[in-house]
């Protein structure tokens, strides 16, 4: 049972927020001129149907982690140490922060996430390519 240890999706969300420093769509874009590098973890389909931001990594949610933990084995090259400002998005920026979270877990303490995810970007007008919802 899990008695008083249950909580909501939404505690859950509140507390990953409150450890994020979240950035605007315009932020983000500008950031990545800096070196930050924006990751996409929404899956094949959603990129299909929504569109994507050009040179934003792909790196699907379910291997966030490994691909990003300086340890690794799984890792990529980008992820050489902790100090490495990641940008997450998804969809409308509710899992990328809890993924962003995870990424704080594992000793990235820069990462985040953009509010309101690829389509607040998209909605900002900054560019984009592909999908089929428009």
């Amino acid at each position: 049972m899990l008695g008083s240890m249950a909580r909501t999706i939404d505690e859950i969300l509140a507390e990953a927020r409150d450890r994020l420093a979240r950035v605007q769509p315009d932020k983000a874009h500008a950031e990545m001129s800096d070196g930050a590098v924006l990751v996409d973890i929404r899956p094949a389909a959603q990129r299909a149907e929504e569109g994507e931001i050009p040179d934003a990594l792909i790196v699907e949610r379910n291997v966030l982690e490994w691909r990003f933990d300086p340890a690794s084995d799984a890792r990529l090259p980008q992820a050489t140490d902790h100090d490495l400002r990641v940008i997450v998005f998804c969809s409308e920026g509710y899992t990328s922060s809890l993924a962003a979270a995870s990424l704080h877990d594992l000793g990235l303490t820069r990462a985040t996430d953009i509010v309101g995810g690829f389509k607040a970007w998209r909605a900002a007008g900054l560019p984009t390519s592909g999908g089929a919802a428009r």
